[in-house]
């Protein structure tokens, strides 16, 4: 959906903004020119208030967490209220709340997009929007849980307290907090996001049958951790790829997520070597190949590194930094020694 056809949207709830509340925030009630609820999920309490009149702060429809920080528009309240995660799933229900006739259909995807998880890009950039900082939160307790403790250059991870999960589209909407890895592609553009969801406490996975999934524009984009150089690491999930970086932090790295979205990663025009850091599987085996031989035909050197065990992350928990280090060390070029693993010494 257009940019433009969001915000009239948005502007049409807005001025059915006290109807909306009472609707998909059941579980508030107005005082003055407010609606005041517990949060954008619909949870009884007053730390959440919705603008139900134009004043000089601002629109009807926008509204604020005061606990949270969190702030949105009517839009996000349908997203939230009903666990959607597909922005034209949103837009539906809005449409069908305001009495609209459908919008016109999509124009079918390009070939090449088919390969994308569902989800749009669009629907990723809001989700993004909702998260905060990983530092101090239950993704910095799950990754030092696992071995990851060398944080720097992981703004493109974020933490959202409440991220919701459904199996399927019988099965009623669960609320777990989740790590989220922004997408991005050469030019720094939001494309995808990346959802593991954790425990409560952040001590692993949360217990559900499909503990990750993406959304948006993923074939050749990544979760991207410090600045693109000459030289960079590449890999599929994001655990693994920053245990290879807890024994060379300068070394910037991506994680595709996926075998098939790594053997499709995009170079940027100064790349010069780019390490695959390959999974111990068949796919990872495909991925490494693919990688590497259109690494060479562009002029850039390619070099694997492969783990011990499965990945990376299972080398780190199970031998841990040193023996982790003293593996990939005789894997990477003398002059990449030098300059990446000496900062980790």
């Amino acid at each position: 959906m257009a940019r433009r056809d969001a915000s009239d949207l948005a502007s049409r709830l807005g001025r059915q903004a006290e109807a909306v509340c009472r609707h998909y925030l059941g579980a508030g009630r107005r005082q003055g020119n407010y609606w005041q609820v517990g949060d954008v999920r619909n949870t009884p309490g007053r730390s959440m208030f919705v603008r139900l009149k134009d004043t000089v702060k601002g629109p009807a429809g926008k509204w604020t967490d005061a606990a949270t920080g969190e702030h949105g528009d009517l839009l996000d309240v349908i997203r939230e209220s009903l666990g959607l995660v597909d922005f034209a799933d949103v837009a539906e229900e809005a449409r069908q709340f305001l009495s609209l006739p459908p919008a016109d259909p999509e124009p079918q995807p390009k070939q090449h997009d088919r390969t994308c998880p569902s989800g749009s890009a669009e629907a990723a950039r809001r989700l993004v929007a909702m998260c905060r900082p990983i530092g101090g939160t239950l993704v910095e307790a799950y990754l030092r849980g696992r071995g990851i403790t060398a944080l720097q250059g992981t703004g493109n991870l974020r933490f959202l307290a409440r991220c919701y999960y459904r199996p399927d589209e019988y099965s009623p909407t669960e609320t777990w907090p989740a790590m989220i890895g922004i997408v991005t592609d050469l030019s720094d553009r939001i494309t995808g996001a990346h959802r593991t969801w954790l425990t409560p406490d952040g001590s692993g996975k949360a217990p559900i049958d499909i503990q990750r999934k993406a959304m948006g524009d993923l074939l050749g984009h990544a979760v991207r951790f410090g600045l693109s150089g000459e030289v960079m690491a590449a890999g599929e999930g994001i655990e693994s790829v920053l245990s290879a970086r807890q024994v060379m932090p300068g070394m910037s790295a991506a994680a595709a997520l996926s075998a098939a979205h790594l053997a499709a990663f995009q170079f940027h025009d100064t790349l010069r070597r780019l390490y695959v850091v390959r999974d111990n599987d068949h796919a990872g085996d495909g991925a490494r190949n693919t990688l590497i031989e259109r690494a060479k035909a562009v002029g850039i050197d390619a070099i694997a590194l492969s783990p011990m065990l499965e990945d990376f992350n299972e080398d780190l928990r199970a031998f841990g930094r040193g023996a982790l280090m003293a593996h990939i060390r005789v894997q990477l070029a003398p002059q990449d020694v030098a300059r990446f693993m000496l900062l980790a010494a």
